[in-house]
């Protein structure tokens, strides 16, 4: 129990309110290196969102949501309309490091309603109110990642073979994760799953992130190559396939990991149902569908080089890599909230968190 408690207690993301300073755990270098870092300019958050170092639509979010604060900590100056123009523009740019994961612009815009809510007090009262909303997204997802798990843990039972495609777990989100957390939260109870966990290519986050999250939680967990997920489904070992989202359209269309959409394709023809699991700051009701979600182009770079000791393509190759794909809503078995599972239709179920 001990191990399992390290991992869904994990502090991905900690403020110090005795020492005024924000850690993240460098994502980019686990599972060999547990690494802490602070994080104090504008530009070393946005270069830690940008380059993975916080990664996960929800940790994203809580992370934006200190950095607000920290940043209008760094604003000097006790004129209440030059620091919210100065905090708008630093939300503006972190905003831009990751645009298909909409709880960056959400966490941001939280805050930045929280700053203008508070114009007419004193800076001091002013960057409390801030700190105090920041601690409170950081709450209130953790309380989702426990609802979500325990209605993901619904969908599945004792012995059952499940899918994960990228990571969401507590590294990407808060206490328990989202995907994982009906996996975590299971295991924590005695009940035992088997996880085939895609490496999730380029960036193989389901080979350095969740097997490495799963195997220190004694979950039994195999990792496979992206293009072996058939051979699985197909063998009878997968029951289900659990994945997070960075994005949710208003008709249940999804962005997540590359590759996502190719999972969900599989399954459908080998009858197993798909889950995304997220919380309601990841639905975009002012999203259509799929065909409106930003999708994030990468460096070529991550292809040809990255893990790699030498390229493993001549330099002047071309590549396509896109960080998201969107699923199809018709290839969607269930939304899993902290309010609840959505079923088709999504444009009913979705709406109807809202009401």
């Amino acid at each position: 129990m001990a191990d399992i408690q390290s991992v869904t207690h994990a502090q991905n993301i900690r403020y110090d309110r005795k020492a005024e300073a924000l850690y993240i755990i460098d994502q980019t270098l686990l599972p060999n290196e547990e690494k802490k870092i602070r994080l104090q300019t504008a530009e070393e958050m946005y270069d830690a969102i940008r380059t993975l170092k916080v990664r996960g639509a929800p940790a994203i979010g809580i992370c934006a949501g200190y950095c607000m604060y920290v940043l209008a900590k760094s604003i000097r100056t006790e004129d209440q309309q030059v620091l919210f123009k100065k905090l708008s523009e630093y939300g503006k740019y972190l905003s831009s490091a990751r645009p298909t994961a909409v709880n960056l612009d959400w966490a941001i815009r939280q805050m930045l309603r929280t700053a203008l809510e508070n114009a007419g007090r004193t800076r001091g009262q002013m960057l409390d109110a801030l700190y105090e909303k920041a601690a409170a997204i950081h709450e209130d997802d953790i309380a989702k990642c426990r609802a979500i798990s325990e209605y993901g843990l619904t969908l599945v039972k004792d012995g059952d073979g499940i899918l994960t495609h990228c990571n969401a777990g507590p590294l990407a989100t808060s206490r328990y994760g989202t995907a994982l957390g009906p996996i975590l939260l299971g295991t924590e109870r005695g009940m035992k799953f088997r996880v085939f966990s895609d490496e999730t290519r380029p960036l193989l986050q389901g080979a350095r992130l969740t097997s490495y999250e799963l195997q220190r939680a004694g979950v039994d967990v195999t990792l496979i190559c992206d293009n072996m997920a058939s051979i699985v489904m197909k063998n009878g070992w997968v029951q289900a396939c659990f994945v997070g989202c960075d994005r949710i359209a208003a008709n249940g269309d999804t962005a997540n990991k590359i590759g996502t959409s190719g999972v969900a394709i599989l399954a459908a023809h080998y009858g197993i149902p798909v889950y995304v699991l997220g919380p309601t700051s990841t639905i975009d009701m002012d999203c259509p569908d799929g065909e409106h979600i930003p999708i994030e182009l990468r460096d070529p770079e991550e292809i040809k080089t990255m893990w790699y000791e030498k390229p493993m393509a001549l330099p002047e190759v071309k590549c396509y890599n896109p960080a998201f794909d969107v699923t199809d809503h018709t290839l969607i078995s269930g939304i899993v909230t902290e309010k609840g599972v959505c079923r088709p239709p999504y444009t009913r179920s979705l709406a109807a968190l809202f009401k």
